[in-house]
């Protein structure tokens, strides 16, 4: 089969090339992958540092051609949406049927692609953040491609939404996807009403700040770390004598938590086949330009999510 493999010799660190089928184990099915999406993550880590002759990819979307041995999962010819630690930027793919959720028919797997880490990633952490209808729910690095899946959801689902952008002309864009309230500025986080959870996208000052703005009993979940800063607490942060106790911190990885993954990727392709989230393509191409893709998401002049289509 033809895939991307990591050539830290060729232009953009990666190389179209033939490589061995993959052997599905007895729990995986066998996908031909029609689109896969770009990740932040990947574009600045894996490729740059990845091991040379590896497949990379987190997400794609495909049509499943061999159905899992042990009989779990899709049948032969499903339309289906799937995440894994690597492999997607290939022709066939071999997936766990835990990570696979199922696509509507005839539904363009283009959007659908972006869904696994970025979609998956903010519907887990809303979750553990806990009840939100009703409640006030901030995201910080709102502007990036799970920020903009967590507006979305975290509006739908009841709560009050206040988006943290470090660019304010971004501001009428994250109230289209539901944001109730823009924040661009650190210090405006010391004068927010108290939130009740935060999806923490940046770390470093942000996060710190982003904890500041806890109520009583909020849950500030870290899930990325755009900014490669450390975080400084100051002191009396974590005093419990305070107004606001109890207060947590918890980190979140959506590859070390597949229980029911699959339930919830078949619920978030659902709902973009219906126009019910939009996963804010701003990019689509074929991998003949994979490496242009790459750069161009790495350079942030992707104002969205980077789809990849193999012909």
């Amino acid at each position: 089969m033809q895939a991307l493999m990591i050539d830290h010799s060729a232009p953009g660190h990666l190389a179209l090339t033939t490589v061995a089928d993959p052997e599905p184990a007895a729990h995986q099915a066998l996908v031909r992958v029609h689109s896969f999406s770009l990740n932040s993550g990947e574009v600045h880590h894996v490729i740059p540092e990845g091991e040379p002759g590896t497949v990379p990819g987190w997400d794609a979307a495909g049509v499943v051609v061999q159905a899992a041995a042990d009989g779990t999962g899709p049948a032969a010819g499903t339309p289906v949406v799937t995440v894994g630690a690597d492999g997607a930027w290939a022709e066939l793919r071999a997936v766990d049927t835990a990570l696979i959720g199922t696509a509507p028919a005839g539904a363009d797997l283009g959007p659908i692609s972006t869904l696994p880490v970025a979609a998956g990633t903010a519907l887990r952490v809303l979750h553990r953040v806990g009840p939100i209808l009703g409640r006030r729910v901030l995201v910080t690095g709102a502007g990036g491609g799970v920020g903009r899946f967590t507006l979305q959801l975290a509006a739908r689902g009841g709560a009050h939404v206040t988006a943290m952008t470090s660019d304010p002309a971004k501001a009428d864009a994250l109230r289209a996807l539901g944001a109730h309230e823009i924040v661009t500025d650190l210090a405006a986080l010391q004068h927010l009403e108290p939130v009740h959870g935060v999806v923490e996208l940046v770390g470093g000052a942000h996060m710190v700040g982003a904890h500041g703005a806890l109520a009583e009993h909020g849950v500030l979940v870290a899930a990325g770390h755009i900014s490669g800063d450390g975080e400084q607490f100051p002191y009396r942060a974590f005093f419990g004598d305070s107004r606001r106790h109890n207060r947590q911190i918890v980190t979140y990885f959506l590859l070390d938590d597949a229980a029911g993954l699959g339930d919830d990727l078949t619920w978030l392709a659902a709902l973009t086949a219906r126009g019910e989230l939009d996963p804010q393509v701003a990019l689509r191409t074929d991998w003949s330009e994979a490496a242009w893709a790459v750069a161009e998401l790495a350079g942030r002049r992707v104002p969205g999510k980077a789809v990849i289509d193999i012909p």
